[in-house]
């Protein structure tokens, strides 16, 4: 998780990270098991986007950035969105 948000926050990864700015890591959910992490995945992507915002709303009702603490204060190519 931690290169894949470090990739997003460099913009070297194409997609929609890239394309609208998202940096800011508000959401994630930990499995033991990759087969089940994908379904997941797959489940919250055919949502909403309303029922995705309630969802982040119940664990992190401010938006924190829960990544914000994760890399060094030099991390340079990191760009922090307000």
């Amino acid at each position: 998780l931690e290169r894949r948000i470090w990739q997003h926050r460099a913009g070297t990864v194409a997609g929609f990270t890239k394309r609208y700015h998202v940096t800011r890591l508000v959401h994630f959910e930990e499995f033991r098991d990759v087969s089940n992490a994908i379904a997941r995945e797959t489940q919250l992507k055919g949502w909403l986007r309303a029922k995705k915002v309630a969802l982040i709303q119940v664990g992190n009702p401010r938006w924190t950035d829960l990544a914000a603490d994760w890399y060094g204060a030099d991390a340079g190519c990191v760009q922090q969105v307000q």
